[in-house]
C-alpha cells in the first residue's frame, strides 16, 4: 500500500486536570525527521513522544505541536516569584537612573520579565501523559489516513502511467521484428555504395561481419527486461509495504533499458517510441518522491 508523505492530521484529548491538542504536518523527506515542539513539562518525556512517532511513520519530516491546558481555575496555578520581581524592579531603577529617564515604572514593564510568573500545577504524572500520548496517537492517526488517501491518487497515477510504458514497449517491439533483417540490408547496401567494384571483396566474410553488426542493434533483451522491470513495479505497488525506495530503483532500470533501446535502434520510429518511455519514466520519478 502507497501512503504519501505529506499530509495533517490533529487530536485532541482531556480529562478533569488537563486540556492536551496535538497538531502534525508531514512534508518530504529521504529520512524520518522529527522535530517535537512541546512545553517544558514534557521536557523529560521527548524520548517517549519520538518513540511513538517513530512507530507510526518511515520517512518524512514531521513537525509534531504539542500544547497543553489546565482545566480549572487557572489563578490557582499562577505564582510570582517575588525575589525576581524585587530584582527586576531595582535593575529598571538603576537603568533609568543611568539612562536619566524620569518615566515611572508601570505594570507593562513589569509584565516583559516573563520568568517573573511561574506556574506551580505544571507537573505532569504518568496518568496525565497518557492522555497525551493519546492524543498524539489521535494526530497520527489522522495523519495517516490523509496519507493513505493521497496516497491511494498516487497509485492511480503511476499505473497510468505504467500502462502508457506497456503500449510504447508494444509498439516498440512490433517495430522491432523486422529491424535486425533491415538492418542488414541497409549495412550491405551501404558497403555496396562505399566500396569501389574493382575491389576484391569476401562476400562470405563480409555478409558475417554485418550480420554480426545487425545483431549487435537487436533490442530483443532490453524489451524483454524492461518488461519484466515494469511487471517487478507493478507487483511493489500491490504487495510491498514499503515501496518507494524499490521502485525509485526500478525506475532507474527501466530508464537504463529505455536509453539503450534508442541508442541501439536505427528505426526512427523506435527512437520516438523510447523517448515517450523515458518521458513517462520521468513523471513517475517525480512522483515517487511523495511516497513514504
Amino acid at each position: 500500500m502507497i501512503l504519501s508523505m505529506t499530509g495533517y492530521g490533529k487530536g485532541s484529548a482531556s480529562n478533569n486536570k488537563w486540556q492536551a491538542d496535538v497538531e502534525v504536518k508531514s512534508v518530504n523527506s529521504r529520512y524520518l525527521e522529527v522535530y517535537l515542539k512541546f512545553p517544558p513539562a514534557l521536557a523529560n518525556k521527548e524520548y517517549e513522544m519520538r518513540e511513538i512517532v517513530k512507530s507510526k511513520i518511515r520517512r518524512g519530516k514531521l513537525s509534531v505541536n504539542i500544547q497543553i491546558k489546565r482545566i480549572g481555575n487557572e489563578e490557582n496555578g499562577i505564582s510570582i516569584d517575588e525575589l525576581k520581581l524585587k530584582n527586576y524592579i531595582a535593575l529598571i531603577k538603576k537603568v533609568k537612573k543611568v539612562a536619566k529617564i524620569s518615566e515611572k515604572i508601570k505594570l507593562e514593564h513589569l509584565l516583559l520579565g516573563k520568568d517573573l510568573l511561574s506556574s506551580s500545577s505544571e507537573e505532569v504524572d504518568e496518568s496525565d501523559f497518557e492522555l497525551i500520548k493519546k492524543s498524539v496517537i489521535q494526530s497520527l492517526d489522522t495523519l495517516l489516513i490523509m496519507k493513505q488517501n493521497e496516497g491511494s491518487e498516487l497509485e492511480k497515477d503511476l499505473k497510468k502511467r505504467i500502462k502508457s510504458i506497456e503500449k510504447y514497449l508494444s509498439q516498440i517491439e512490433t517495430q522491432a521484428k523486422p529491424s535486425v533483417g533491415e538492418h542488414f540490408a541497409r549495412y550491405k547496401e551501404k558497403v555496396k555504395a562505399l566500396v569501389d567494384e574493382s575491389i576484391n571483396i569476401n562476400n562470405d566474410r563480409l555478409e558475417i561481419e554485418l550480420a554480426m553488426m545487425a545483431e549487435r542493434a537487436d533490442i530483443t533483451e532490453e524489451c524483454v527486461r524492461l518488461r519484466s522491470h515494469i511487471k517487478f513495479f507493478l507487483d511493489s505497488l500491490a504487495k510491498e509495504e514499503d515501496p518507494g525506495r524499490k521502485i525509485n530503483f526500478l525506475c532507474q532500470e527501466m530508464n537504463r533499458e529505455a536509453n539503450t533501446i534508442s541508442a541501439k535502434t536505427l528505426s526512427t520510429a523506435i527512437t520516438h517510441y523510447s523517448v515517450n518511455v523515458k518521458e513517462e519514466i520521468e513523471r513517475i520519478r517525480e512522483q515517487i518522491q511523495n511516497i513514504e
